[in-house]
C-alpha cells in the first residue's frame, strides 16, 4: 500500500513508516500534518477526486534541517572577475505515520455562525 502526495508543489511516493525530506514547513517539531494525496494504491488504485477525499495521509514533523551547501561561481576570463556565492536550502523531515482509506468522506468543518 502506497500513496503519491503533494507537498510544497512537489510529488513524493510514500509508504507507512517512510522518512521524507521536503521544503521547509511552518509546522513545529512534533506536529502532525495531513498531506494531500494525488493517488492511492492498495487492492485497487484510486485516482478520482471524490474517492481521494476519503484517503488520509498523516505525517509527523520530526525535525527541521538545512541542506547541503551549493556553491555558485561567476567567472570572466582575462578580466580578473570572480564571484562566489553559496546557498543552503531550509528543509523539514517528515515521518509517515499512517495511510488510511476511510469508508466515507470526513465531515466539513463548520464556519463561525456570526460570520467573523
Amino acid at each position: 500500500m502506497y500513496a503519491i502526495v503533494k507537498v510544497g508543489g512537489k510529488q513524493y511516493r510514500v509508504e507507512k513508516g517512510d522518512s521524507l525530506v521536503v521544503d521547509r514547513l511552518r509546522d513545529a517539531e512534533g506536529a502532525t500534518v495531513t498531506l494531500e494525496p494525488l493517488l492511492y494504491r492498495s487492492d485497487k488504485t484510486v485516482f478520482e477526486r471524490d474517492e481521494l477525499e476519503k484517503v488520509k495521509v498523516e505525517a509527523v514533523v520530526t525535525g527541521h534541517e538545512r541542506g547541503e551547501k551549493v556553491r555558485v561561481l561567476k567567472f570572466k576570463p582575462k578580466r580578473g572577475y570572480k564571484r562566489t556565492q553559496g546557498h543552503r536550502s531550509e528543509l523539514t523531515r517528515l515521518e509517515i505515520k499512517d495511510i488510511k482509506a476511510l469508508s466515507r468522506r470526513p465531515a466539513k468543518k463548520k464556519e463561525d455562525e456570526d460570520g467573523s
